[in-house]
């Protein structure tokens, strides 16, 4: 099989597409053999990777999977022998891990809104079902008593997204640059009084984690999922969102000095991840900008098989690297966001196992089969590609240059 039919069979894309794809951008570029380079690569890592769990390339899917499993749970101990035994249940460990991971990732100030117009929006719209449930008829008399990070925070769960997206967040089209400010990204443990109305949304997220991008604050419920894994899978996961926060502060800081005029539609363009939804006619080389993981929607949207590059992808890659630098070893997973191969399962048919940590960590939340956990190897793996032709700081500012329009024409 040639490279760009392995390369296609990975992606699930038509191989026409990956061989047509290959042939431009080697004319574009003058770098020639990128898919055999990436083949050779993959080959490469995954065999190392499989003698230092004692396997070779001749192991089977469920063998491997299993192994990459165990050494999920292994290295989260380690996270848990290192942060000092904490307890995700409990608030105050929960905030120390969002601290740690801000250590770790090391974000700039980001450009975000000001605290007093957060506060407007709230005094403009109250929150009633928040305010019920922490007992104030007052909306003033609340905002003098509580955090507002917190309170923005409880919206996502407590609120509904009725109210959310054609009420509340309807205040943001009003927003100019002067509403933002430059400062550092906010971090909280949230307490136990959010926890039953929170069990919900952590269910459905598969974690306790998230974030608000315009107030530049990441924030952690105390609820477990119990299962093994969660510190790991949390501190990657708050690594990934300060990435995230930051380079949408980025756009948010470069939309206010190059298109003031524009800045609210810009912004809740952004937060809404808006992607186009048409194909591109041109005789160009045609790039789209994929802000989301389509896949966990919809595995068959046209757009996952489209050449593309996706920041989420990207976030997680520096997140990874990160996570290397910590002082206990997690080289393991170094480089592996794109790696996999296809293996035989017990009856002999050969699946795409993913070497992915985000794509196995997953695997070991929801306890399904490992080929459901495939799009975050292959988003990376489109990055990938595109990186081999250019580099990975050129194809981040391709992403930030054209998230708005959509798309990049080469």
């Amino acid at each position: 099989m040639l490279s760009y039919e392995k390369v296609a069979g990975t992606l699930r894309a038509d191989k026409d597409t990956v061989k047509i794809l290959e042939e431009k951008m080697a004319a574009a570029t003058g770098k020639k053999g990128v898919m055999d380079k990436i083949v050779e690569e993959n080959n490469a890592l995954m065999t190392k990777r499989l003698d230092f769990l004692g396997l070779t390339m001749g192991a089977g899917a469920k063998e491997i999977y299993e192994s990459l499993i165990s050494k999920i749970e292994s290295d989260d101990n380690k996270l848990f022998e290192l942060f000092g035994h904490p307890s995700i249940s409990d608030e105050g460990c929960c905030e120390d891990i969002l601290r740690r991971a801000r250590q770790a990732a090391n974000p700039p100030v980001g450009f975000f809104m000001k605290i007093e117009k957060a506060k407007e929006f709230l005094r403009k719209e109250p929150p009633k079902k928040v305010m019920e449930m922490l007992g104030y008829s007052s909306i003033d008399d609340m905002l003098s008593k509580e955090d507002v990070f917190e309170i923005y925070a409880a919206l996502r769960f407590i609120e509904g997204s009725d109210w959310l997206n054609n009420v509340f967040f309807k205040q943001y089209e009003s927003l100019k640059p002067e509403d933002f400010e430059f400062r550092e990204i906010a971090v909280k443990g949230l307490g136990k009084r959010w926890v039953t109305v929170s069990e919900g949304f952590v269910k459905k997220k598969y974690h306790n984690l998230s974030h608000l991008k315009e107030l530049g604050f990441i924030f952690s419920l105390p609820v477990t999922l119990g299962i093994s894994g969660e510190i790991l899978r949390g501190f990657s996961l708050a690594l990934h969102y300060f990435n995230e926060v930051s380079f949408y502060s980025y756009l948010f800081a470069k939309s206010a000095e190059q298109e003031p005029e524009n800045f609210s539609k810009n912004l809740v363009s952004f937060l809404r991840g808006d992607t186009l939804d048409s194909r591109v006619e041109s005789e160009k080389i045609v790039w789209l900008v994929i802000p989301r993981y389509f896949a966990k929607d919809d595995e068959n949207d046209w757009r996952l098989f489209e050449p593309h590059i996706n920041p989420e992808a990207l976030h997680w890659e520096k997140a990874e690297r990160a996570l290397d630098t910590l002082p206990v070893d997690f080289s393991f997973w170094r480089d592996l966001n794109w790696v996999g191969g296809e293996f035989p399962t017990t009856v002999g048919i050969d699946v795409l196992v993913s070497f992915n940590l985000v794509d196995t960590v997953m695997s070991l939340v929801k306890e399904k089969d490992m080929v459901k956990y495939l799009y975050h190897h292959q988003e990376a793996l489109w990055n990938k590609i595109y990186s081999e032709y250019f580099s990975e700081g050129e194809m981040e500012l391709a992403m930030k240059n054209n998230l708005i329009k959509g798309y990049l024409e080469i």
